[in-house]
């Protein structure tokens, strides 16, 4: 078992891996983790072939309720080359607590932001371990980020709008040594999208109908 905290901050953006031209030959292994790793890996393997396969759009949809309440659905999305639906239609709400003039119908924007970071870096320790061949028996995290509201209220000029800073903080318990389950957090983040979102400039377009 092991802790890990983790500061956010930009990645370099030489931080890669080496590829390979060639299908790697592995011996097969059994699922572990609850994660498919013979798919995992054939996966791989299609997408190393035919690279158009690696081009995903996620979408989005969200109505506004009342005051500071919305919902957002997401339904499908585009990738592996073809229109994919979900198994079913997730909707979410979102709202601001009464303290921050809202009904506290759903978490607030900025905690569904701690929830894709979390949930990201969980899904890419989970498939590391089990490509590694790791078995996990436990993984916790808790995440807190710090914001000073004075730059969403106008009130500053000094203040950003959005987090100051973000902690992560893991708990790992499987059949490795603790710098080998550090070692699966690490990769982790060196390969999660929604690390890399939150600390690396993204082009967003805004448009109005």
């Amino acid at each position: 078992m092991t802790d890990i905290s983790s500061q956010a901050q930009p990645t370099p953006s030489t931080q890669t891996e080496p590829t390979q031209t060639e299908p790697t030959r592995r011996t097969p292994r059994p699922p572990l983790n609850g994660v498919d790793v013979p798919t995992l890996f054939a996966t791989l393997d299609a997408v190393r072939e035919t690279p158009s396969l690696a081009q995903f759009t996620w979408r989005a949809s969200n109505r506004w309720v009342k005051g500071t309440h919305s919902q957002t659905r997401m339904e499908t999305f585009h990738g592996a080359g073809g229109e994919h639906t979900h198994v079913r239609d997730f909707r979410y709400d979102a709202d601001h607590p009464a303290v921050l003039v809202g009904a506290d119908a759903g978490p607030t924007p900025v905690e569904f932001v701690l929830h894709a970071l979390a949930s990201c870096l969980t899904a890419g320790i989970a498939n590391i371990a089990a490509a590694r061949g790791i078995e996990l028996t436990s993984i916790e995290s808790t995440l807190e980020g710090q914001m000073d509201l004075r730059g969403i209220l106008g009130l500053s000029g000094e203040v950003r709008n959005g987090y100051q800073g973000i902690v992560v903080r893991f708990h790992l318990e499987g059949d490795a040594p603790p710098e080998t389950l550090r070692a699966l957090v690490a990769q982790s983040k060196a390969r999660s999208a929604v690390f890399d979102v939150l600390t690396n400039p993204v082009s967003i377009e805004i448009e109005v109908d």
